[in-house]
């Protein structure tokens, strides 16, 4: 899959179409948004027709409904990647031991980050 750049407020605005389940119209997303956000009609239009030109969402008539192209999962890893890029230099090795060092987790949580792992190499 392409990877789709997602800036702050397109990723907000499409936290709030991946909880939809019934009414998807532009109208109903910019009011959920100014309650969520005190954005204007304007503002909720303009993200969701970028969110439209770079693929993330769908335009279906009518009423412009906003049908997702790309889930939450997809992006969280598109998201993950980048940051492991830049950040470590693609290791993902330097990010885990980063995280597991600076993280204080518990004895739970790490056996659970050990399953996880076994898991993945059975």
């Amino acid at each position: 899959m392409e990877t789709i750049k997602l800036y702050d407020s397109e990723l907000r605005l499409m936290e709030i179409i991946w909880t939809l389940e019934d009414d998807k119209t532009a109208k109903h997303i910019s009011l959920l948004a100014a309650d969520a956000f005190g954005w204007n009609k304007n503002t909720t239009y303009t993200v969701l027709k970028k969110l439209v030109a770079k693929g993330a969402i769908e335009r279906v008539e009518p009423q412009f409904q906003c049908m997702s192209k790309i889930t939450r999962e997809q992006v969280q890893l598109q998201e993950t990647r980048l940051l492991i890029d830049k950040l470590y230099n693609g290791s993902l090795k330097a990010f885990f031991t980063s995280f597991i060092k600076k993280e204080n987790l518990t004895d739970e949580e790490m056996d659970e980050l050990k399953k996880i792992i076994d898991d993945e190499l059975e």
